[in-house]
């Protein structure tokens, strides 16, 4: 009988499931163990994407993946800067994700579809920010990190509906998954729909969302 091989991707993405289970072990229980396996959990997932993709991984989804490491950084800190610098990090982790998905997805759309587009969004985004009671400082990059949410979302849309294929449906469920962490976090930072277990709710969204986003975009280079 013949010795089956052991996929080279298998080896960083155990690393990265224990790291999961580490994690979400310690944002329940272990504030301290939380603030030093949050930091490996994307250079780990950017290993299995790199190792799955036989050494070939779209830069820039190994881009947006390290960018999401540096926001997780940032937001183990408090206070106004980090939590502004993680955001940064992470909008510009989505405009990554926006020109690896948007330049197939966006392609061919005419104003017909974006400005109607555009509109909803802004209002989306408007109606959540009243909801939730944004104001002040943290308003203006609320906004623009918001409208960078709903792009990402309207790229897996347009994916979806345009092309279908379960690549593309991955796409999309990372970024509603993705969309909904944020939106727990913009609750939990300004103390609205207090509920058990937010935290934890948070981590498990943001790492199946980008594992989502991973799959979707190694799927899309086959």
């Amino acid at each position: 009988m013949k010795a089956q091989t052991v996929k080279p991707w298998l080896v960083p993405g155990v690393f990265f499931a224990i790291a999961v289970v580490l994690d979400l072990v310690g944002t329940a229980v272990s504030v301290p163990l939380h603030h030093m396996i949050k930091p490996a959990l994307l250079p780990l997932l950017a290993l299995t994407t790199f190792a799955a993709a036989g050494g070939t991984a779209p830069r820039l989804l190994i881009l947006a993946q390290l960018l999401g490491c540096t926001g997780d950084i940032f937001l183990i800190a408090d206070g106004f800067l980090p939590f502004v610098g993680g955001m940064a990090a992470f909008l510009a982790g989505h405009v990554c994700y926006m020109c690896l998905f948007g330049g197939r997805s966006w392609k061919g759309l005419g104003l017909k579809v974006w400005i109607p587009s555009l509109l909803v969004m802004l209002l989306i985004i408007f109606g959540l920010v009243k909801l939730i009671g944004i104001e002040g400082s943290m308003l203006g990059p609320m906004l623009v990190y918001g409208m960078g949410l709903m792009l990402l979302c309207f790229t897996g849309v347009c994916g979806v509906v345009r092309f279908g294929g379960k690549a593309w449906v991955l796409v999309l469920c990372g970024a509603l998954l993705f969309t909904f962490s944020d939106l727990l976090i913009a609750t939990q930072s300004f103390n609205v729909l207090p509920f058990a277990g937010k935290e934890i709710t948070i981590m498990a969204t943001y790492l199946a969302a980008q594992s989502l986003l991973a799959a979707g975009a190694l799927k899309l280079e086959k």
